[in-house]
């Protein structure tokens, strides 16, 4: 199936608010051939429910394969899930779906899933923001490039593209911020190095962040950086 026929997909949206939790636990469906449909941790940023007229970034966020199931509150050991438990505030829209057991990030969902915040909320379409750790950081790689033309910026975490690398110049003007730790024993550094290598021949931009020493946990030291968030909040389409 193309991804034009999977944006084609009619979306079920159950909402269950719950206003004492910074993320509202929500699920998202679509029936065509193909089944896809993520439950996500939501958190709307403050002042959006007082401004009825202003539209707002949306940051998308992909866990790792440790995150996988039916439990949403495992989202909440890293990234930004973990920082706004925290009390982090983030002048966005932040959603963090979660793939179940043995499955994998699947591109047209995530679309698919964005296109429906964008149905539902008030996103800012031009301020779209993909960032993921490990399996996530696939994820992140896999939806940039097959969607090149949707997101403002990404930041693959200690992830890598597969044979991706080939594809490069689909995203070579796209805002690109890659972390890795070069003693990485479960994605090998290698992954983001030749990604990034080609992103430089295709004449991109990209930045390349490598943390000596660091193995797997590559994530908590990126997303603790507040120069990632002010980059990434910078970027518009």
């Amino acid at each position: 199936m193309t991804p034009i026929n999977l944006l084609s997909l009619a979306f079920l949206i159950l909402v269950t608010p719950s206003f004492a939790d910074p993320q509202t636990e929500q699920s998202f469906s679509g029936e065509a051939k193909l089944q896809v449909g993520y439950r996500y941790l939501l958190s709307l940023p403050k002042g959006y429910d007082t401004d009825s007229a202003k539209k707002w970034p949306l940051l998308v966020f992909l866990h790792g394969a440790g995150e996988r199931g039916d439990d949403l509150h495992l989202l909440k050991k890293h990234g930004p899930p973990k920082l706004i438990e925290a009390g982090k505030k983030f002048e966005a829209i932040v959603i963090s779906p979660q793939v179940p057991e043995k499955s994998i990030w699947n591109p047209h969902a995530v679309k698919a899933l964005v296109d429906e915040l964008i149905k539902t909320h008030r996103v800012d379409t031009s301020r779209l923001y993909l960032t993921g750790i490990s399996m996530g950081g696939f994820g992140t790689w896999d939806s940039a490039l097959a969607y090149p033309d949707t997101f403002a910026a990404i930041a693959p975490i200690c992830g890598g593209a597969g044979v991706g690398f080939v594809m490069a110049e689909r995203v070579k003007d796209l805002p690109c911020w890659i972390f890795h730790g070069d003693k990485d024993g479960a994605v090998p550094v290698d992954f983001s190095l030749k990604m990034h290598g080609a992103l430089k021949k295709a004449g991109s931009q990209a930045k390349l962040t490598l943390y000596p020493g660091v193995g797997h946990d590559s994530w908590t030291q990126s997303y603790d950086n507040p120069d990632l968030w002010t980059w990434m909040f910078a970027q518009k389409r």
